[in-house]
């Protein structure tokens, strides 16, 4: 392989590494951030439960996409459909992929690290084109929310009805949005950075 063929390989690893890095990172917070939100839009309110339940909850649901070796969504004070779990078995699907990225392109990077890459301006584009998807987030984050998961999943069970998933109750849309912009702050910024 020519030096040059390297620098591709090295950077499009690289480019992934810190993508995946940027939605671990997110997945990690979305924890403080649900907290948060719990206090910030009275979550615990809207379930009638208590903020600990609440996020005790929220960190078994969390549990569940994480943890490779969890492999049944149960909550303790929420019923979930069959749409609703098969959702949630896509989303750890997901997960597990961006783990398995992570953990593979961060072990090349780091015994390539003094290698650089030469493809700076490759990283400036990646950045211009998260910006445009920034501003089609800012523009309308409801189209944006549905594309999202249209390219994601192939089916419509992300569509939850609160009567048959009442997790979605509290889930609101901010949480969505603070969640994306935390991406995308990690994302443009350390892309710019490189």
């Amino acid at each position: 392989m020519s030096r040059s063929q390297r620098d591709v390989v090295y950077s499009i690893v690289l480019a992934l590494f810190l993508f995946t890095l940027a939605i671990t990172v997110t997945i990690l917070a979305s924890y403080a951030i649900f907290k948060f939100d719990i206090h910030h839009y009275y979550l615990d309110q809207e379930a009638n439960l208590s903020s600990s339940k609440l996020m005790h909850n929220y960190n078994q649901m969390m549990n569940y996409l994480i943890n490779p070796f969890h492999n049944q969504f149960q909550l303790d004070d929420f019923r979930s459909s069959i749409n609703g779990r098969t959702h949630f078995a896509d989303v750890k699907k997901l997960f597990m992929l961006n783990f398995g990225v992570f953990i593979l392109s961060g072990i090349y990077v780091f015994f390539r690290r003094k290698k650089r890459a030469h493809f700076n301006k490759a990283f400036l584009y990646i950045a211009i084109v998260g910006a445009i998807l920034v501003v089609l987030m800012a523009l309308d984050f409801d189209d944006f929310f549905i594309m999202f998961h249209k390219v994601l999943f192939r089916n419509n069970d992300w569509l939850f009805d609160p009567s048959l998933d009442p997790i979605i109750d509290v889930l609101p849309d901010e949480f969505f949005v603070q969640c994306f912009v935390l991406f995308f702050a990690l994302f443009e910024g350390i892309t710019l950075w490189k």
